[in-house]
């Protein structure tokens, strides 16, 4: 909204700062920042009125917090402060509204889960089939937002390698007709979104751990945006140019501005717990950022932590199931096998930001790979 100052350039000078994006994603996770800290406090107080669902203290983290049970839902605390941000810094646009509904669409699928669990003694929340479901149907609409803008319908259909420097499917592509490529484009968008809203849920099992990961790789995406909405730098490292792309630049602070404050109150031992709320929405907007980039090969680079939790649930499912019982881990997400193991949850999370951070330079060395 504030975008829209740099028109009284006239009347003031300073006014064309606005127009940076630079200027406004520093503004707007500052704001964030801001705008979460003042809610903390009376949004957490809320929140520890609730009956909370029980959970493991030795496996959320040796330095739980002793002494009542530490609320969940903080996920609403981060929507709070990235709302309000986004839509006073973020240039309106339909990928602007595509992240921020996406973000807030699964995070209702998310809130859900969370209050059957908290209303319900005996509530395992959401059934799962019920749960992609509705996480299923937030990233078509989603898909169908972006689809109201005539200038992404074509590059929506496009599917990019880190590795290449055009699509390798897209439609453009000789004797497949559009309805094709959009319905294969559509599929493959849908399960990215799905799968990385499942994949920071699964991630979040120790004090700090996921949202030390997520904003890691929120600041990859969010400078990667603005590399792809930049005509001359998206030439020149021969990535996919999008139009005002690097609005989502604005975005990802704010997403980065909310997370620190969780980060504050969700470091050992933590005060609140991010809850589904949280993770389905930040995963959620993070897969649909890099599909709105053509860069979702790119995120499974930079999130690979994520990936690797996702992978150890998948893989152990599979293994216990053909061997009748047997186990590959010691437990899953993968996180708990270390713990299993008797590290300490601090070093099992630090040790992962470090892999989280290595990933993310990784899939910034990606770019580079043409």
């Amino acid at each position: 909204m504030l975008y829209y100052l740099h028109l009284l350039e006239s009347s003031w000078g300073p006014f064309r700062l606005f127009e940076y994006i630079s200027v406004r994603a520093i503004l707007a996770g500052v704001t964030a920042l801001f705008l979460g800290m003042l809610l903390s406090g009376p949004i957490i107080r809320v929140l520890s009125r609730l009956r909370q669902p029980e959970r493991s203290a030795k496996l959320m983290g040796d330095l739980a917090k002793e002494g009542g049970k530490v609320p969940t839902m903080g996920g609403l605390l981060m929507a709070a402060a990235i709302i309000p941000s986004v839509l006073l810094w973020a240039k309106p646009g339909v990928l602007v509204l595509a992240a921020l509904f996406s973000f807030v669409g699964m995070g209702l699928v998310g809130l859900w889960d969370d209050w059957l669990k908290v209303r319900r003694a005996s509530s395992d929340g959401i059934p799962g089939r019920v749960k992609l479901l509705g996480q299923a149907v937030v990233a078509i609409l989603t898909l169908g937002i972006v689809l109201c803008d005539a200038r992404y319908r074509s590059s929506l259909c496009e599917i990019w390698l880190p590795v290449m420097d055009k699509p390798i499917w897209s439609a453009t592509v000789e004797q497949v007709p559009y309805a094709l490529c959009l319905l294969v484009a559509g599929l493959f968008i849908t399960i990215v979104c799905v799968g990385s809203s499942n994949a920071v849920n699964l991630t979040d099992g120790l004090d700090g751990l996921a949202i030390g990961c997520v904003l890691i790789t929120t600041v990859i995406l969010g400078s990667i945006a603005y590399l792809v909405g930049n005509h001359n730098f998206a030439s020149y490292l021969r990535i996919s140019y999008v139009p005002d792309a690097g609005e989502l630049a604005v975005f990802c602070a704010t997403l980065v501005g909310g997370g620190l404050v969780f980060l504050w109150h969700n470091a050992a031992p933590a005060e609140v717990y991010m809850g589904d709320v949280g993770a389905l929405g930040i995963g959620g907007a993070l897969g649909t950022v890099a599909c709105l980039m053509h860069q979702p090969f790119l995120l499974a680079i930079a999130g690979g932590v994520f990936v690797l939790e996702a992978l150890s649930v998948i893989l152990q499912v599979a293994y216990f199931k053909r061997t009748g019982g047997k186990r590959l881990f010691l437990m899953t997400p993968i996180h708990h096998h270390f713990q299993k193991k008797g590290w300490p949850a601090t070093k099992v999370v630090v040790r992962f930001w470090i892999l989280s951070l290595l990933f993310g330079f990784l899939g910034l060395l990606s770019l580079k790979l043409r």
